[in-house]
């Protein structure tokens, strides 16, 4: 281990850096100017320092003050060196971080047990680091395995809706990433981001309570058809509210908001402006956008110039103007999106 001894009395330094090298194979720097040993112990954080306290131009308390408002030597080992009488000043030492003393004149037989104590100390310090290092690694790793098996039972989950949908596994992948782009544009946490992305490919799962002749119908719906499939965002909200997972209730307020529109003629809750939660508005952007540039049964694909034009022909109307200016300005990174993941 790393020692560094800091004595302006040549003798006494000679000494202690003999009795260090007799417990083993340490490295000893020894300095008899205090300002050079606190520049090395800057540059060169040691395992232990001894420093004395009666030196000129810095005492031993002023050296551990500067070393313990250092970030590499806050919690190294420091030993003072001080008759025995001076309580005065072990208890401006303590005060000042010091984590024990060593008397005048040095006494091997004390010495060497302190000097061992305190590498002890460091070498029991050191291996709770590294456990503490190995355990913050399990715990990521732990965590990350947490959110891929969260995140394929969200997939797992919207697909099953898919199924019984014309659309294709590919919408809830483009529409997810078009989702993100608009609320990384809009600034939201990162975190929260993430969490949309996961999120939003079961905007439509209640479409697992609705029935196959409504669902599969390649027409146009009648007035009761059509309130029968506008349940099934009540119904995504009911599959996923209760869940205690951050990503699945988030997944319930897109379910539940994620058909509202901007001016109150959504549904089911007709909602108006920022009363619809921000997740809604997003995803109502980015799902449009894609169900108009998807081929359906029942329809052809719209160019996405023409899109792009209703999304913004319905600003402040269908849709919240600030997630549409976001998705417009993040459009390269939309256009990259949409070719990615074609059918």
């Amino acid at each position: 281990m790393n020692v560094v001894i800091v004595e302006d009395t040549p003798v006494n330094l000679v000494l202690m850096q003999n009795l260090v090298r007799r417990l083993g194979d340490h490295d000893c720097k020894v300095f008899s100017e205090p300002e050079l040993g606190l520049a090395w112990c800057f540059a060169e954080p040691p395992d232990l320092i001894i420093v004395d306290y009666m030196m000129p131009v810095m005492d031993g308390i002023e050296f551990i003050g500067h070393c313990r408002a250092n970030e590499d030597l806050r919690n190294r080992p420091i030993l003072m060196v001080t008759a025995a009488a001076d309580k005065e000043v072990r208890y401006a030492a303590l005060e000042a971080g010091a984590t024990d003393f060593l008397t005048k004149p040095i006494d091997k037989n004390e010495f060497t047990p302190r000097v061992k104590n305190m590498l002890r100390l460091r070498e029991s310090m050191m291996a709770a680091t590294r456990r503490a290092d190995d355990l913050a690694v399990e715990v990521r790793n732990a965590t990350a395995e947490i959110h891929q098996r969260e995140r394929e039972t969200v997939l797992r989950l919207a697909k099953a809706a898919e199924y019984r949908d014309p659309e294709t596994g590919s919408h809830i992948l483009r529409m997810a990433n078009y989702s993100a782009i608009i609320a990384n544009e809009l600034g939201l946490p990162h975190s929260i981001t993430e969490h949309i992305l996961l999120a939003a490919p079961m905007h439509d799962v209640g479409k697992l309570g609705t029935p196959d002749h409504i669902l599969l119908k390649p027409g146009r719906l009648d007035p009761d058809e059509l309130e029968i499939m506008r349940q099934h965002s009540a119904i995504g909200y009911d599959i996923l509210k209760d869940s205690s997972s951050p990503v699945l209730q988030l997944a319930a307020e897109i379910a539940l908001s994620h058909h509202e529109k901007f001016d109150g003629t959504g549904y089911p809750q007709r909602l108006t402006g920022e009363a619809i939660p921000i997740s809604g508005r997003i995803v109502a952007v980015a799902d449009v956008f894609d169900a108009l540039t998807s081929e359906r049964p029942y329809k052809p694909a719209w160019e996405i110039k023409a899109a792009r034009e209703y999304l913004e022909d319905g600003i402040g109307k269908h849709f919240d103007p600030a997630c549409v200016e976001a998705f417009d300005a993040r459009w390269e990174d939309v256009f990259e999106i949409y070719t990615k993941y074609r059918d």
